[in-house]
């Protein structure tokens, strides 16, 4: 049993699915309390339902629309009120995804479409840290973690633009972030995955390729294997974690290549 988050209050958003549920259980079977957030209200309850029974901390569930400020606010003002110490100590910020869209051409997306990736990938991610960050001051320490993607890095395989243009302003967030919450004891990173099977976009995306597109996709791959959410989880808690004090500002591609 590990307890290396005893006493630490932890906020994981988008946590219904894949990565995000792999990263609340993380985090809570190492003692941490986790607010477990998500807009996904039917399938809530499950995060917490699903944790070990050997879990040496616990789950908190929150209704929670990481779009909207008055909705983060009071996810946060809920987790500063369980802490011990008034702050939360680690904000891992993993909801957002292409929202049920999909690949056009640039001249057939709608604005709505657009903004709607834009929102829950990067306004979410600006709300969540701006609403943690006063916190974290007082206590002077804390973590946050957003989850990026690959496609901030290069090209998304989706070939959804705005995707791939959100989690390339989130890797720049996290840059400019770092640099300005340093000195507060606040470090600011970003993990990146490559593809991966872990929620409905991503598994209709696979679906929608042949037999040898998939077989090409892993083989693209250097590992030649399909990345799981513990892969994800483990950069996750090293940049949560005490052992990456001295380390900000850094985006760590988990892709399973070069």
């Amino acid at each position: 049993m590990h307890h290396e988050y005893v006493d630490r209050t932890v906020i994981v958003t988008g946590a219904v699915r894949g990565i995000g549920r792999a990263i609340a259980h993380a985090f809570a079977s190492r003692g941490a309390l986790v607010i477990a957030a998500d807009i996904v209200e039917d399938e809530l309850g499950d995060v917490a339902a699903t944790l070990g029974a050997d879990a040496s901390g616990r789950i908190e569930t929150m209704l929670t629309d990481v779009t909207d400020a008055a909705s983060v606010a009071a996810l946060v003002a809920h987790a500063e009120a369980q802490s011990t110490h008034g702050a939360v100590d680690v904000l891992v910020h993993s909801a957002g995804g292409v929202r049920g869209r999909s690949k056009q051409p640039i001249e057939s997306v709608s604005e709505e479409d657009w903004q709607a990736v834009q929102d829950v990938n990067v306004r979410g991610a600006f709300l969540c840290s701006r609403a943690v960050v006063p916190g974290m001051k007082r206590t002077g320490s804390g973590r946050i973690v957003i989850i990026s993607s690959r496609a901030g890095l290069g090209v998304s395989l989706t070939g959804i633009a705005s995707y791939g243009t959100a989690k390339a302003a989130q890797i720049g967030m996290v840059r400019q972030l770092a640099q300005e919450l340093g000195a507060s004891g606040i470090t600011v990173n970003s993990v990146a995955p490559g593809f991966m099977r872990t929620n409905p976009d991503s598994e209709r995306q696979w679906q929608s390729y042949s037999e040898s597109e998939q077989r090409a996709v892993l083989a693209r791959v250097a590992m030649r294997r399909m990345g799981t959410p513990e892969d994800i989880t483990n950069a996750v808690l090293f940049f949560a974690g005490d052992a990456s004090s001295w380390v900000t500002g850094q985006t760590l591609a988990v892709t399973g290549s070069p």
